[in-house]
């Protein structure tokens, strides 16, 4: 599959993604969809960017790694228009961005179960074993932070 098959196909995914969430950030947290546009076509181009970024540099990192990169950059006190690109993104909610992306994850995964059968029953463990860890490390935290700062 060629880069520019790859683009249009990303782009579409996208776009699907973004307009699922900014459904789900209205109906879930309040705020109009025309709010969240800015935002929504800001994520969209910086994940775009990782992902392009990811093909042509032929170094052994995960897209993801270049989306977080960029997002970083650009929203560095200093980096020209931060502080438009940080306002836009605040109206985004990221719960209103996970869900579409989690379905995504699960049709992906429900598509191809002889690939998941072929893990084996130990990596079923393994996965619920770094949830709960997760999960409790997280309560740990938060908790101490709490106690810390005399909210609890």
């Amino acid at each position: 599959m060629t880069l520019m098959n790859n683009i249009q196909e990303w782009i579409l995914l996208l776009l699907i993604f973004g307009v699922i969430s900014a459904i789900g950030n209205w109906i879930g947290y309040g705020i109009l969809p025309l709010a969240a546009v800015p935002g929504m076509i800001v994520l969209i181009l910086v994940s775009l960017a990782g992902l392009i970024l990811q093909k042509l540099l032929k170094v052994n990192i995960p897209s993801v790694a270049y989306v977080a990169l960029i997002g970083i950059i650009i929203s560095l006190p200093g980096f020209p228009g931060s502080e438009t690109v940080v306002r836009w993104t605040t109206e985004v909610n990221l719960l209103a961005l996970a869900t579409p992306i989690l379905a995504y994850a699960g049709i992906a995964i429900g598509r191809s179960w002889t690939d998941f059968k072929k893990l084996g029953w130990r990596s079923v463990v393994v996965a619920m074993l770094v949830m709960v860890g997760t999960f409790l490390g997280s309560a740990l935290i938060a908790e101490l932070v709490l106690r810390m700062q005399g909210i609890i």
